[in-house]
């Protein structure tokens, strides 16, 4: 099955569909690793990452795009990346939209902030008109290839100007050709079961979890969005943020050693070396190596040492 063909499935599908968000090759790797076929590209997280900035409108198309075609060649997760705001007007959105399907991505999110934007728990946001963001989905619409590529809508309109103006943006972006729509932010839990009640296309919600002041949308379970008629649940920065935390811990680990002056071991602080690999993917290094080099090529490289074998399919592949 296609990547978007799927991933429409899933949000489709009667099952919530929770999707982690992941931003670089440690976090795809892993998301696939443990048994997931879709993933959120977190445009947060790439910003942060890549570029070692809030997220605050200073990546750019290109950044973002390019990050995002990394992530769809080393796995084969079906992903739903993060397109800002589209980098500009109608006519930037429909380029947009183009630049990230043929990136590789199932699907991409649009929303209605003014640009440059800003994270959607923070202060200080502002939106376009309702109809400019109507127009920009109708170019979303307009330029994919393949009809089962997702569009996904979001607009941050409560923290603006309420909720009725949140239903009646979310129903006109479906209206316009959204097949996901995300109200960014929502403060309680009857604000999500509102929004389902009253918009037409299936819905998505974030968990924002470490968000130490929560005047921001409660932390609920996934089976509890679902019993709610919630279609898609993503976590944008649950892999983000742990990572930094196990970084933080290592640079500890180090301090401490530093100042006792003996080694500190801690082999719960740390994916081993083996497992690191195993996650990236050496075994099907391996296994080429195995298929394509020459005998003398493996003798020379290995001096005698024991090679990964050749599948069962690889040889009959030969």
């Amino acid at each position: 099955m296609k990547k978007t063909a799927h991933l429409r499935a899933l949000i489709n599908a009667p099952q919530i569909l929770a999707l982690h968000g992941v931003y670089d090759g440690f976090s795809a790797r892993l998301a696939e690793h443990c048994g997931f076929t879709s993933a959120f590209i977190t445009g947060s997280g790439i910003s942060e990452s890549r570029l070692g900035q809030p997220d605050v409108g200073l990546m750019g198309l290109e950044e973002n795009v390019a990050a995002a075609r990394s992530l769809s060649a080393c796995t084969n997760l079906a992903l739903l990346a993060d397109g800002d705001t589209g980098y500009g007007n109608a006519v930037n959105v429909y380029h947009t939209v183009k630049a990230f399907e043929q990136a590789g991505v199932a699907g991409l999110m649009l929303e209605d902030q003014v640009w440059p934007k800003r994270c959607g728990h923070m202060k200080g946001k502002e939106v376009i008109p309702r109809e400019e963001m109507v127009e920009k989905i109708h170019a979303a619409v307009a330029a994919r290839v393949d009809p089962d590529f997702i569009i996904k809508s979001r607009t941050d309109a409560l923290a603006t100007d309420g909720m009725d103006e949140v239903i009646r943006r979310l129903n006109a972006y479906a209206e316009a050709g959204a097949d996901l729509l995300f109200c960014d932010a929502l403060v309680t839990e009857e604000q999500i079961s509102t929004v389902v009640r009253n918009v037409s296309r299936p819905l998505c919600v974030n968990m924002g979890f470490g968000i130490r002041r929560r005047a921001t949308t409660p932390l609920l379970s996934a089976p509890h969005l679902q019993d709610l008629g919630v279609a898609v649940v993503i976590f944008p920065r649950m892999l983000t943020a742990c990572a930094l935390m196990g970084m933080k811990q290592g640079i500890q680990l180090l301090q401490q050693s530093f100042t006792s002056g003996e080694v500190v071991d801690r082999p719960d602080a740390l994916v081993s070396f083996e497992e690191l690999n195993e996650i990236m993917g050496i075994e099907q290094v391996q296994e080429l190596e195995a298929r394509f080099l020459t005998p003398a090529q493996k003798a020379a490289k290995y001096k005698g040492e024991q090679t990964a074998p050749v599948s069962t399919s690889t040889q009959r592949e030969r």
